[in-house]
């Protein structure tokens, strides 16, 4: 079954019309061709982590929703897309799943603006822990990532993107935890750690030159 198949989906939000119909308009959201990094291969790394790591969150459906919608809208040229993310999936799965699971996962959605979940907040931290798993990769996969996402925001000079990724950057470095999940915070933080002050470095070095 594919992760990102109507299948997956209908086990969560059922299977009718209306959620055909949703679950339609999701991926096609995910698929749009701006896309470099934010798009359905990172959904479904991000769902398949949610659910590798389902015994630890305390509604788990309710995050595998939000990874639905985590990125659902992503426009490089704004700044709220989380909140309109958010907004999409209380439109989206309003009479499709509970009121209070709709409530839960727009929240969800939310937080992966600033990916600083409460210490309590198990939902929050299997998300966010989810979300950022691709730091934690190998020095070529966050290559990759970080080329990605260059190419994103590809309507920003090489100086607007370097004074936006720093900040993005030092603003992960400065979390009280990068991964809120003791099973995973041990192994991973320290291999992102290493490769966002590589990244760092490496803008730092190229604004260096162009001045």
């Amino acid at each position: 079954m594919s992760l990102v198949g109507f299948e997956a989906w209908a086990r969560l939000a059922g299977d009718s019309s209306t959620s055909r119909t949703e679950w339609a308009a999701v991926v096609a959201a995910w698929g749009e061709p701006h896309r470099r990094y934010h798009d359905l291969a990172h959904l479904a790394a991000v769902l398949g982590l949610v659910g590798e790591l389902a015994a630890a969150a305390t509604d788990p459906d309710a995050v595998r929703l939000a990874a639905w919608y985590h990125d659902v809208v992503y426009d490089p040229q704004r700044g709220d897309n989380e909140q309109v993310s958010a907004e999409r999936a209380r439109a989206g799965l309003r009479g499709l799943v509970a009121a209070e699971r709709v409530q839960e996962v727009a929240r969800l959605v939310l937080l992966t603006a600033g990916h600083d979940p409460a210490p309590d907040d198990a939902d929050g931290a299997v998300l966010c822990d989810a979300d950022l798993a691709v730091l934690a990769g190998p020095p070529e996969v966050y290559a990759a990532y970080a080329s990605a996402v260059r190419e994103e925001y590809g309507h920003l000079s090489d100086a607007q993107f370097t004074a936006g990724r720093t900040a993005v950057l030092e603003q992960l470095l400065a979390l009280p935890a990068l991964y809120r999940l003791p099973a995973l915070a041990a192994g991973w933080t320290p291999r992102a750690r290493a490769n966002l002050a590589a990244e760092l470095s490496l803008l730092g070095q190229r604004a260096g030159r162009a001045s």
